[in-house]
Order: structure tokens, then C-alpha cells, then sequence
């Protein structure tokens, strides 16, 4: 099993070029947008990362505040919102349970491959600390605020395929009523062997060697967005 905590913590630089090279065709701004309003908003981001959403979303953003509970992945956010020249951002370490904002501050807060470690680092407790972290998201949105969160819909599959372990999320999420919809993310890689090290990497051999089998230089992966205004 892959321990997710450790390369969050340890080995960020490596996370980065894998999702570098997810969503080569350019479709997770176009649906985001779609959803709602990006440009000149105050954005809240949690779990950013190294920076996969935010170098998106900082270009368009009055101001975007990030969070992330790892120091090393936050960094790589910041080295390269600076080189491109960004000043409109802050950020901090923060859990998604307790964040370090004011009510009512934020047009959009978002999430993407994040809010779902509320759920499998929770046990059976999920379901409390999930509502504890989407009231913070609530509270920090203005009345016409909204909540937007992205999740794997399937690595390896080009239709969306839940796995077993988030479908019970998924299904809580719309009860709390949130509406769903889809895009494909697929990643590109430059070669089947780097495609092979960095599926081993974060997703483990089996899917290492599904790569390899398929000689997937694009490996399929459908990502889910869920939406909700408050």
C-alpha cells in the first residue's frame, strides 16, 4: 500500500511532476469556470498541494489564500506562483477542519484530490469529520459563496468508475446536496517508462503494471467536480 502522508511529506518534488503531466488536455479550468465565476473572486484553497489548482486559478483571482497540512508541498506551490510572477496569494498550514480565516471572506472555496483524506483517514468517524470540514468551508464563504471539490472518478478507467472506498462520500455529498458532474483528466506522460515510475510511484505496482501491459504513454483517469452554493 502506498502511504499517501509520506510522499505528501517527503517526497513532494516527485508528486509535482506527476500531476504535471494529469489533464494534458486542458479540461479542468474550462469545467471550473463553468461552474462558476473565477475571475477577480477571492479564492480559498485547501489541500493545495504543490500548487496543481492554484497556478490555475491565481492568474484570474483577486486574491487566493491556500492551505495545505505539509510544509514541503506548500513550498513548491510558492516557488512557482513566484516565478510566475504572482503576488496576489498567501498561505498556510492549516487543516481543512480549522482554518485560519474570517467568516464570510471568500467567493469560492476549493478542493481538489483533498477533502476525500477526511474520509479515509477518519475510520468510522468519517462522517463527522467531514461535516466538521465542509462547515469551515461554509463559514468562510459569503452568502453567495460557493464549495467546489474535485475527485478521482477512476485511475486507468476512461468512463467513471468510483473506487469502492469513496462511494460512500460520493453518495454523502449529494445528500448534503451537492450536484456532480465529470470530465476525463488523463495524464501524458513523455515515455512508457516514465509513465511506469511515476504510476508506481503514487498509485503502486499494480497499476504500474496495467501501464506497462497497456502501453499507456496516456493513462485515463476521469475526475469528478461537485458543486454546492451556500
Amino acid at each position: 500500500m502506498i502511504d499517501h502522508w509520506d510522499v505528501y511529506n517527503q517526497y513532494a518534488e516527485q508528486y509535482d511532476l506527476l500531476v504535471e503531466r494529469e489533464d494534458f488536455q486542458g479540461n479542468i479550468l474550462p469545467a471550473l469556470t463553468g461552474i462558476h465565476p473565477i475571475n477577480g473572486h477571492r479564492i480559498v484553497e485547501l489541500g493545495a498541494g504543490t500548487g496543481r489548482l492554484t497556478r490555475m486559478l491565481a492568474p484570474l483571482a483577486k486574491h487566493i489564500w491556500f492551505f495545505d497540512a505539509s510544509r514541503h508541498m506548500l513550498e513548491i506551490a510558492a516557488r512557482s506562483l513566484e516565478k510566475e510572477g504572482h503576488s496576489n496569494w498567501e498561505m498556510a498550514i492549516a487543516d481543512h477542519r480549522s482554518l485560519p480565516l474570517t467568516d464570510g471572506m471568500a467567493d469560492v472555496v476549493i478542493s481538489g484530490w483533498s477533502v476525500c483524506y477526511l474520509v479515509t483517514w477518519s475510520g468510522g468517524s468519517w462522517r463527522r469529520e467531514l461535516d466538521q470540514g465542509l462547515g469551515e468551508m461554509e463559514r468562510v464563504l459569503n452568502p453567495m459563496g460557493i464549495i467546489i471539490l474535485l475527485e478521482t472518478l477512476g485511475t486507468g478507467f476512461e468512463h467513471p468508475e468510483a473506487p469502492e472506498k469513496l462511494r460512500g462520500y460520493y453518495d454523502y455529498l449529494e445528500e448534503k446536496g451537492f450536484h456532480r458532474n465529470w470530465i476525463r483528466t488523463d495524464y501524458e506522460f513523455e515515455s512508457l517508462a516514465e509513465a511506469k515510475e511515476l504510476a508506481r510511484f503514487f498509485f503502486g505496482e499494480e497499476m504500474a503494471t496495467r501501464v506497462e501491459e497497456e502501453g499507456w504513454v496516456r493513462l485515463p483517469e476521469c475526475t469528478g467536480l461537485w458543486w454546492k452554493r451556500v
